[in-house]
């Protein structure tokens, strides 16, 4: 897990690890709805989640080119937008996969009013 906004494409031709910024012909309008969303969470928009293990990770923005990050080959969000043309970003909400129960109402908190703010991108 990490805590960021990541936008098609997440596959690349290359198919290399990481690192290549593989853009989609509606690019603009992903990152848009990405910062939409990364720019009113409170750790998404400094770009630092502070992952365990990943302490040394950013993103500009709080927002992230699939591929770029890493290298996704079959993944929902490229399948929905090539042959469904629904424009899908994906949302990495927490370092941690499965937070307890305890973080639960911390999480709804850190996430309210970027879900607001997207719903209004509509």
């Amino acid at each position: 897990g990490s805590v960021v906004a990541s936008y098609p494409y997440d596959d690349s031709p290359t198919h290399k690890l990481r690192g290549v910024y593989s853009k989609s012909a509606d690019d603009e309008v992903f990152k848009y709805l990405a910062k939409a969303y990364a720019s009113h969470h409170p750790i998404m928009r400094t770009g630092k989640p502070n992952c365990p293990g990943e302490e040394g990770e950013t993103f500009q923005d709080g927002i992230t080119n699939g591929a770029q990050w890493y290298d996704v080959e079959g993944g929902m969000q490229d399948y929905n937008y090539v042959w469904a043309n629904c424009f899908e970003i994906t949302l990495e909400l927490s370092c941690c996969k499965y937070p307890p129960a305890s973080e639960l109402q911390k999480e709804w908190e850190n996430n309210r009013e970027s879900l607001l703010a997207f719903i209004e991108q509509v």
